[in-house]
């Protein structure tokens, strides 16, 4: 089979690093890809944006699957072209993606599904904020109504920077503050099965100790050994499967990665938000830790078969993820550093731990940097304490003016 995945992020390189070890695929494209993922499949150019120009390129291709890694691009209807062109695409229509695209389309549904959540308004006035800040008070969580790129949503103590960020969104969901950790569990679903993935936790702030501000994810890791063994039945009965048979009886089936963002609270497990696709870094290591070929379980999601197939294997290893950025991130990063020290991890630390690439690309021989985020370096282990020291080793082989990357990653998990 031809696999077509679309995007050029971490998340990506993932998804065509565990797609290139599947032996029923037997051609592997993205587009537009980036340079480590170049390492795995051909990159073709593309607008990611464009459904039609995907269309075409999936059928140029002779593509039998086509993949929509991020989130614009599915909220723009880029799956619903591919399948008018009758080619297998694994991703939500656009419809169904509102449940990323729109906070508020969220929470109506998981209101009709009666999926626990947060208490919350959606405002669109100053005074209709005001009011929703001061019914809930500190902490303050205040979330775009729309897509941005993780870094929609501030969580603080300060009134005065809550309203700000508030009054800077056309339409803002202001939301009752959730304590306890929080756990991200993916699911793949063909509108009707629902699979769920192996939990994981990431790392929002910027800095160690969960300081700093708000970013796209700064690290994960998978398992979690302090997680309760009964979580993911649970999230299944009472999240997954009512959100997936509500939005079927709207009429608009969500096909592909549904992505729970769940806060484990002093009154039980509750819904932080809904994405419609593989969440940057949590795929890194749940990836990591699927022992399935993943080419079939995405085309069954595409073609409906997902009851058909065998329950899901998985390895016992731990697997963490650490994110290296640029200088400035989450703010305006600095691009076009020469990245040093990945052929040192490909010759030192593999197979237990590799780079993926998020914000890089290729100018000659050299790779620069190109984004906010600009690796993930992912090592499995025995144990997490196994794979978090493989990790940072492998961190500290990468050289790049500026860089930052958090040191806690999986820490207190792993007991260290």
């Amino acid at each position: 089979m031809k696999v077509l995945v679309i995007g050029g992020g971490a998340r990506e390189h993932a998804l065509c690093r565990s797609l290139s070890l599947d032996p029923d695929v037997t051609a592997l494209y993205c587009a537009p890809g980036n340079a480590g993922i170049a390492e795995v499949a051909e990159l073709r150019p593309v607008d990611a944006m464009d459904g039609a120009a995907v269309a075409r390129l999936a059928t140029e291709l002779g593509a039998g699957l086509v993949v929509v890694g991020p989130e614009a691009p599915l909220v723009a209807g880029v799956a619903d072209a591919v399948r008018e062109a009758g080619i297998p695409v694994f991703g939500p229509s656009r419809e169904a993606a509102e449940l990323e695209g729109s906070k508020a389309f969220a929470k109506d549904v998981m209101a009709a599904a009666e999926v626990p959540t947060a208490r919350s308004y959606v405002c669109t006035t100053a005074e209709e904020i005001d009011s929703a800040l001061a019914a809930f008070g500190a902490p303050y969580v205040v979330k775009d109504d729309g897509l941005a790129a993780g870094k929609g949503v501030v969580v603080t103590e300060d009134v005065e920077e809550a309203r700000a960020h508030a009054l800077a969104c056309e339409r803002v969901v202001i939301e009752e503050f959730l304590d306890g950790p929080e756990v991200s569990l993916f699911a793949i679903t063909d509108g009707t099965t629902v699979l769920p993935l192996q939990p994981a936790q990431d790392f929002k702030r910027a800095l160690d100790g969960d300081q700093g501000p708000n970013t796209g994810g700064m690290g994960a890791y998978s398992p979690l050994p302090w997680a309760d063994p009964k979580l993911v039945d649970e999230v299944m009965e009472s999240v997954l499967q009512p959100t997936v048979d509500e939005l079927r009886r709207r009429g608009t089936p969500f096909s592909g990665l549904l992505y729970a963002g769940l806060a484990i609270t002093s009154r039980g497990v509750r819904v932080i938000e809904f994405n419609a696709r593989f969440g940057d870094p949590e795929t890194q290591v749940v990836l990591a830790r699927l022992r399935t070929p993943l080419a079939g379980v995405l085309l069954g999601a595409a073609n409906g078969t997902l009851d058909a197939l065998p329950p899901l294997a998985w390895r016992d290893d731990a697997a963490v993820t650490v994110v290296i950025a640029s200088h400035n991130y989450p703010g305006t990063p600095r691009t076009g550093d020469p990245i040093e020290g990945l052929a040192e991890i490909a010759a030192e630390d593999a197979p237990y731990a590799y780079v993926l690439h998020a914000g890089t690309k290729q100018d000659g021989d050299a790779v620069l940097s190109a984004g906010g985020r600009v690796l993930s370096v992912t090592a499995t282990g025995a144990d997490l304490a196994e794979a978090r020291t493989r990790a940072y080793r492998a961190v500290e082989r990468i050289r790049l003016d500026g860089s930052q990357h958090r040191t806690d990653i999986a820490a207190k998990a792993a007991g260290v």
